[in-house]
């Protein structure tokens, strides 16, 4: 198992892609990345939300486990997405983050999500979004491991 993660969006910008790679390299099966960018849509608002939440749904397979980032949903402090994403892979689920688009994404992704996750009440944009995300997997498996990188 491993996390997948599913963004909208161009590829990642430079200054991000030396960010992720810095943490894709400490990491170890089962909490690697891998990543399908989904191109964003050329339409306006909801128009944009079903077209890009259609490709959303289209590649996520029944079986995985799906974290919606959404500013909207409930947190997750650092141990307790450690705790959530070894739980996952406890059971041999695949585990999926999806990072939607500008105008979000529709009603039939969030009641697909087995969990919605805010990084925080503020909105941040898709390339950073990155890379907090992959930082907060390599933190999960440190503290999954009882590494000292999280201090709490």
């Amino acid at each position: 198992m491993s996390v997948r993660v599913l963004a909208i969006g161009k590829k990642h910008e430079a200054w991000v892609v030396d960010g992720i790679d810095r943490y894709e390299r400490r990491l170890k099966r089962p909490y690697d990345l891998s990543w399908r960018l989904l191109p964003h849509s050329a339409r306006q608002e909801e128009a944009a939300r079903t077209e890009e939440s259609d490709r959303i749904l289209g590649a996520v397979g029944a079986d995985e486990h799906l974290i919606l980032l959404d500013e909207r949903g409930p947190a997750f402090d650092s141990p307790g997405l450690a705790r959530h994403l070894q739980s996952r892979f406890d059971v041999g689920a695949p585990v999926t983050m999806v990072i939607g688009g500008a105008y979000g994404v529709d009603a039939r992704v969030h009641a697909r999500a087995d969990r919605v996750w805010s990084l925080s009440p503020l909105v941040f944009p898709h390339q950073l979004v990155r890379l907090i995300l992959a930082e907060q997997v390599y933190r999960a498996q440190e503290i999954s491991a009882g590494r000292p990188y999280h201090h709490a």
